[in-house]
């Protein structure tokens, strides 16, 4: 099935094509009814002509009553017989007259001119119009010729002013996918340019904007890093285990803390992923449960034997530490239920249901009615990350259960 492409240049080229069509058309109309019309002026003159001729031949009118009548026809009779021999045995005849009288009338056509032949009886009378024309062809194709050439003229003009749009949509989608890196189109003084100038002009300091809050949040993630790192020095000097412990745990929070904003500020500045390959997904679970930092027997595992997924293995591990952290966190009887097959990855664990629907919980540091309840970066940085892999997050409660799903995993099998 052909799909017709809806954009401006098909629908101004459709709409020249029409109008093109129309105009030939509208012309060889024009050009027949013309014809018709002057075909029609010739006979009708020729008929007043031969009727008058013969109702003088008949003694019906007198030579000055047949004068009055043609004088405004400039019809020449021709009395030299070679020339009359010429025309009737070479002319070509057009058509015939039928008169009043009954007699032959014919009109004939010899180098481009015509003749008007009576015969009544043994006498043959040729007359010539003086005034005939060929019809005008050349008049009709130089118009025609002319009104096309405005048609195509205007259609150039009209596309080169719209051929920056395709270039313009071109940068957008650039600009969509990341790149920053578009170049002005050119220096016109209409509106499409105009529009055009002030997208690179965004472009440039939507570019610059990034750029400082990038080199904003490095700068603050590294500088957070030295006193995470001597803090945690210190905390292992401290010898009674129970508070070192504790300052220890904090500390290394605050450590996956600052990597998840790194991810997550790669993420949305339009990096991407970077570390794509093909992993096993209970290789994938290994890593986000080293992560979280809990223990396995709070997770059961019902996951689909020689899982390989196509994704980037850092922040798919974030992704699912955050969700088992979660799962665990808001659960009555703090473990969750992980089921994994071709179709979806579910985390499903026993709980209150979310105040709001899950689409409220997808922005950073949401919380429910239950201020006890802050969810912060974790849904945020897992819906994040599950989009730039082409998934979707799913969340249903049923029977007293919370369940999360990725939803689309085909998706990611190679």
């Amino acid at each position: 099935m052909i799909r017709f492409k809806s954009s401006i240049l098909y629908t101004i080229t459709l709409i020249f094509c029409l109008s093109l069509m129309s105009v030939v058309l509208a012309f060889l109309y024009l050009m027949q009814y013309d014809k018709e019309n002057y075909t029609k002026e010739l006979n009708n003159k020729y008929t007043v002509v031969a009727e008058a001729t013969l109702f003088h031949l008949n003694s019906f009118i007198t030579d000055r009553q047949i004068q009055k009548q043609i004088k405004d026809y400039k019809m020449e009779e021709i009395t030299e017989e070679q020339l009359k021999r010429e025309v009737l045995l070479r002319g070509e005849i057009l058509d015939a007259i039928v008169n009043r009288i009954g007699q032959e009338v014919s009109i004939i056509s010899y180098k481009n001119d015509n003749y008007l032949n009576i015969v009544y009886g043994n006498i043959n009378i040729l007359l010539k119009d003086s005034e005939f024309q060929p019809y005008r062809y050349s008049i009709i194709r130089s118009i025609f010729g002319l009104v096309l050439l405005i048609i195509v003229f205007t259609y150039i003009l009209i596309i080169r002013k719209i051929h920056p749009l395709k270039k313009l949509k071109q940068n957008i989608d650039k600009f969509a996918a990341g790149e920053f890196d578009t170049p002005p189109l050119h220096s016109g003084t209409d509106e499409i340019s105009e529009v055009a100038n002030a997208f690179y002009l965004s472009v440039n300091h939507i570019k610059k904007l990034n750029h400082s809050r990038q080199l904003f949040l490095r700068n603050i993630m590294h500088e957070l890093k030295t006193p995470i790192t001597k803090g945690r020095i210190l905390a292992e000097m401290i010898h009674e285990d129970k508070q070192k412990q504790r300052l220890i745990t904090v500390f290394e929070r605050l450590e996956t803390m600052i990597n998840e904003f790194a991810s997550i500020e790669s993420l949305t500045s339009g990096i991407g992923l970077t570390n794509v390959g093909t992993y096993r997904l209970i290789d994938i679970f290994d890593e986000a449960i080293d992560l979280a930092m809990v223990e396995r027997k709070s997770i059961d595992f019902y996951i689909e034997k020689d899982l390989n997924l196509h994704v980037d293995f850092k922040l798919f591990s974030l992704a699912l530490k955050n969700m088992i952290d979660n799962a665990i966190k808001y659960s009555t009887d703090k473990k969750v239920t992980v089921k994994a097959d071709d179709n979806a990855i579910l985390f499903i664990n026993e709980g209150a249901p979310l105040d709001r629907p899950i689409e409220h919980y997808l922005s950073p540091f949401t919380q429910g009615n239950n201020s006890t309840k802050n969810l912060g970066l974790g849904l945020y940085i897992v819906d994040n990350i599950i989009k730039a892999h082409r998934l979707e997050l799913v969340y249903r409660y049923e029977d007293g259960k919370s369940t999360f799903g990725f939803v689309g995993i085909d998706k990611l099998k190679k």
